[in-house]
């Protein structure tokens, strides 16, 4: 499996890793339900998901394993699997920490006719909302006694590690990708000693956008697929097509976990899958030396991460966060966000693709 790759072994490499994401994504919710790994959402639009299996990433990681042992001569795709690898791990450690509870958070209703202001929301009529900020909870007992919320409801708020404990582990990540010498130019410049900071800033930036986009059923697979296959159409068109297979690892991990993934969901990935999936983004994107299209083809994610930077530096604000739990929240059914935001990935990446056709 050593040297460039056919288009017959690529064909194999994908078939294996769809076939392997379902096989393994299927054992994976088995041992999930049986030991009662369920997930328990806490935006009220989605609680009905509860009981549903989480941490179905792991079958991920069973996949990246089998890979590593058929590929393991072909240095791209080890290099790629091994990163792979360690952001899932990563997104195991925090999926296991939360499944200690840290609190009990009330979920109250607007019993009054008029618009009140609870922590930074203004609540309407008869309109839910979840009890979260140390100013709403200061707040609720004095609405609670004047009668104009009443509780109707508890969620389980789970345990996660700090923020800086994650950039910090995140940044390992990058340090451990800068250390194979793999990436060593970006968008055809020379980086040099500037590789580190550049895959430092890639693998944290990726695994936080796909990481906050993961938030409905077949969302976050839906969008790397695409933005995976189109960068293999870029590259058979424009670039390095020894660099494809990196990316036909993704989509066939996403394709395979979408057999459950979809719309209703019987699983969801957890930040297990959406590490791996973050940090194989950022990874095959460097390795390929394709930075302008690999961020064009992400920009959905990109652009929730703006909307929601802009919100908790509270130059906007959002009833709920992110922003396709928002467009939930005020009446857009969850197929319609999923399917939109699809929608607006394929046509950035076919924007790109003929701007590199017809401009560059």
């Amino acid at each position: 499996m050593c040297g460039k790759m056919n288009n017959g072994d690529m064909l194999v490499l994908f078939l294996i890793t769809v076939c392997g994401a379902i096989i393994f994504t299927y054992c994976v919710k088995r041992i999930l339900l049986k030991a009662r790994i369920a997930d328990n959402p806490i935006v009220s639009e989605h609680r009905h998901k509860s009981g549903t299996p989480t941490m179905g990433g792991i079958a991920f990681l069973f996949v990246i394993l089998v890979i590593i042992a058929i590929y393991y001569n072909n240095t791209p795709i080890l290099i790629m699997s091994y990163i792979m690898l360690a952001g899932g791990i990563v997104g195991l450690i925090d999926d296991l920490m939360g499944l200690k509870v840290k609190e009990i958070q009330k979920i109250v209703v607007n019993c009054c006719d008029e618009i009140i202001t609870l922590g930074r929301l203004d609540v309407e009529p008869d309109e839910e909302v979840r009890v979260a900020t140390p100013k709403a909870k200061k707040e609720v007992d004095k609405l609670l006694k004047d009668g104009k919320v009443k509780v109707i409801g508890e969620v389980p708020i789970k345990t996660e590690p700090g923020e800086f404990e994650k950039i910090i582990c995140q940044i390992l990540l990058g340090v451990l990708l800068g250390i194979t010498g793999v990436v060593t130019t970006i968008g055809g410049f020379n980086l040099g000693i500037l590789a580190f900071p550049v895959v430092i800033i890639a693998i944290l930036g990726c695994i936080n956008c796909v990481n906050l986009i993961d938030g409905m059923d077949g969302l976050a697979a839906g969008i790397v697929a695409i933005a995976s296959f189109a960068c293999c159409c870029y590259l058979y068109l424009f670039g390095d097509i020894g660099s494809i297979p990196v990316f036909l690892i993704l989509t066939g991990l996403c394709l395979g976990f979408l057999v459950f993934n979809k719309y209703p969901a019987s699983i969801f990935m957890g930040d297990t899958g959406s590490f791996v999936l973050g940090t194989g983004y950022a990874a095959a994107v460097l390795i390929a030396d394709i930075p302008y299209f690999g961020v064009l083809a992400l920009g959905v994610p990109i652009a929730s991460v703006v909307v929601s930077l802009l919100h908790r530096a509270h130059i906007i604000k959002l009833p709920v966060e992110p922003l396709h739990h928002t467009l939930n929240h005020y009446g857009m059914s969850e197929r319609k966000i999923v399917f939109s935001y699809w929608g607006v990935t394929i046509l950035l990446c076919v924007i790109g693709i003929l701007a590199k056709l017809y401009i560059f």
